[in-house]
Order: C-alpha cells, then sequence, then structure tokens
C-alpha cells in the first residue's frame, strides 16, 4: 500500500496545531505530536525537518488561513468596525491562532521570527491599504496607518489573549457583546465618518 505523503502531512500539522497552542514550542514534545497525529515521528523529521520548522510551518499556514478568511481591500475598510468584527469572529472561532503567536513571543521575545521578512511584506500591505483609506477620507488621517492597523488588531484578538482579564473586567464571556464593542470601539477610533458625526 502506498503512503499518502499529503495526508500524512495534513495529520501532524493539525495534531501540531494543538500540541503547540497548549504548549508552546518549548514545551511540545515531537512524540505527542506524532501519537496524536497516529504517525511515526520519523515522518515528522522527513517532512517538516525540525519541531522548530513544523511551529513555523504551522504558524504560516494558520496565518494564511485568517488573511483568505478575513481578506483587507479597500471594500472591507469602508466599515473598518466591520472588518475588525469579522476578525473578532474568526480568532474566537479559531483560539489557537492568537496562542500560537503569543508562544512566538514567548519562544523569540523581540528578536527576529523566520521569514520575518515575508510576515512583514504582508503587514505593510494592510498598512499601505489603511493608509489609502486614509488618503481617500474614508478613515481618520490621526493615528498613523500602522498604529491603527495594530490597534484594530489588538481590539480583535485581546478577548481571546487574556480570557481571563475578559472575564474579570467585563463578566462572563458574551461573544455578541463582545463584538458588538470591537466593532463600535473599531469605528470609533478609525472610522472618518463616525468621527465626523460626533
Amino acid at each position: 500500500m502506498a503512503w499518502n505523503t499529503e495526508e500524512t502531512r495534513r495529520r501532524l500539522k493539525e495534531a501540531a496545531v494543538v500540541e503547540f497552542a497548549a504548549h508552546g514550542l518549548a514545551g511540545t514534545r515531537v512524540e505527542r505530536i506524532a501519537a496524536r497525529a497516529g504517525v511515526n515521528k520519523e515522518r515528522l523529521y522527513n517532512y517538516f525537518g525540525d519541531k522548530e520548522q513544523l511551529f513555523h510551518t504551522v504558524l504560516s499556514d494558520e496565518l494564511a488561513k485568517i488573511a483568505a478568511a478575513v481578506p483587507l481591500d479597500a471594500e472591507a475598510l469602508r466599515d473598518v468596525g466591520e472588518y475588525a468584527g469579522r476578525c473578532f469572529d474568526y480568532h474566537v472561532a479559531n483560539p489557537h491562532l492568537v496562542r500560537l503567536l503569543q508562544w512566538e513571543a514567548l519562544a523569540y521575545g523581540d528578536g527576529a521570527v523566520p521569514d520575518e521578512e515575508g510576515r512583514a511584506a504582508h503587514y505593510r500591505r494592510k498598512v499601505d491599504a489603511f493608509r489609502s483609506a486614509q488618503a481617500a477620507g474614508v478613515m481618520v488621517a490621526s493615528p498613523e496607518a500602522a498604529d491603527l492597523v495594530l490597534l484594530v488588531m489588538s481590539l480583535s484578538t485581546w478577548w481571546l489573549a487574556v480570557p481571563q482579564v475578559a472575564r474579570m473586567v467585563t463578566g462572563p464571556a458574551d461573544p455578541a457583546r463582545r463584538r458588538a464593542a470591537v466593532v463600535e470601539a473599531a469605528r470609533r477610533m478609525a472610522s472618518a465618518q463616525v468621527t465626523a458625526t460626533r
């Protein structure tokens, strides 16, 4: 029987998402990933090199998924609040992505991460889209576009990054109420139309 390479890679990556989200880069064991996937750990090394390369493959795949699911274009920024709300929805449905990014921050600190230039180019495209929306008068001119991008990202993710703080500050999880707050805050912060009517 021929070995299905793509299926094996998929199973290993799915298992790795769960393990890395739960234990981080340092705490995850290759044996646990392989056991969860039902695959010999030697296949993991054959396909991905080592645990660190697998972590970055998994994180890159997860970042590509959110970029595809919540695309950013000029139309999306006509209502920056709704864009932030869709980002929030994605993170509520996929909380492992925030966890993976937190583990990456703990592993690398403020130092460079693998494929930093490629990821930075992705974020520059977001900043350029915000800057274009500012130039078109759709968004406020200040704060700067790069700061607005990070602020909108923070609005949509922080609930999942520190759920214990969110619970203590705002009470039990109420995704609809939290989403409404994210949408309104993003609109008030960035939308030129909202600012003009205040």
